[in-house]
C-alpha cells in the first residue's frame, strides 16, 4: 500500500492555485448549475462558489463530508451529497461539471454523465492522460452512442506538482462538450 492511504483511492488532491486555474478555464458562469464529483476537501467547490455557480460538491467519504458541510455552511449555494459518484442521479436540467474525480472511478463517471437523457453541457474533468487520450481520439468504451451528442478534447495536461499527494502518472483536463444543433429542420408543409 502507498505511503499516503489516499493514493491508493486513486484521489489526488488539486492544489488551490491549480484548482482555480480549473475554474477560470472552465467558463462557469453565474447561476450555472455545476457537479464537483470527488469535492474532497472543497478544492474546486470554493472557487467555483466565487464564480457564482451553484454547486453539489459529491464525496462518498464521511470525513470529507462532514468537512465539506462545515466549510460551506454558511452559504445557500453548495449542497453536499454524500454517494458513490457512480451511482449519482443527474440534476434533470442542464448542468456542467467541473471535477478532479478518483482516477479509480473514471470510466463509470464518463459513462454516466453522458447517458441517454443526460442534460450536461459541459465537463472539465482532471484524469489520466491517458484516459484523456483515449476518449479524444473516440476509442472510448460506447462511443457509437454519445459522439453524435459529445464531443471530447483533451484540453490541457497537469504537472504531478499540481496536486497533493502526487499521482503516479500523468494528468490531464478532458473536455466535454454538447455539440451545437447543425441546423434548423425545415417545417413540414412550408
Amino acid at each position: 500500500m502507498p505511503a499516503d492511504p489516499r493514493a491508493h483511492w486513486g484521489w489526488h488532491q488539486l492544489r488551490s492555485d491549480s484548482a482555480r486555474r480549473l475554474v477560470a478555464d472552465s467558463g462557469v458562469r453565474p447561476g450555472d448549475l455545476v457537479i464537483d464529483i470527488g469535492a474532497g476537501t472543497g478544492a474546486l467547490t470554493a472557487p467555483l462558489v466565487a464564480a457564482g455557480a451553484r454547486v453539489i460538491a459529491v464525496e462518498l467519504h464521511p470525513r470529507r463530508v462532514e468537512a465539506l458541510r462545515r466549510r460551506f455552511a454558511t452559504t445557500t449555494s453548495v449542497k453536499v451529497v454524500q454517494v458513490d459518484a457512480a451511482d449519482l442521479r443527474l440534476p434533470r436540467r442542464p448542468f456542467h461539471v467541473v471535477a478532479n474525480p478518483p482516477f479509480g472511478i473514471t470510466t463509470a463517471i464518463l459513462r454516466r454523465l453522458l447517458s441517454p437523457g443526460s442534460r450536461l453541457v459541459t465537463a472539465n474533468l482532471v484524469v489520466p492522460r491517458h484516459v484523456a487520450r483515449r476518449w479524444s481520439d473516440g476509442r472510448a468504451p460506447g462511443v457509437h452512442r454519445w459522439a453524435m451528442t459529445f464531443e471530447a478534447r483533451h484540453v490541457a495536461r497537469l504537472p504531478r506538482a499540481a496536486f497533493h499527494p502526487r499521482p503516479p502518472g500523468e494528468t490531464s483536463i478532458l473536455r466535454i462538450e454538447r455539440r451545437r444543433s447543425v441546423g434548423r429542420r425545415k417545417e413540414v408543409g412550408r
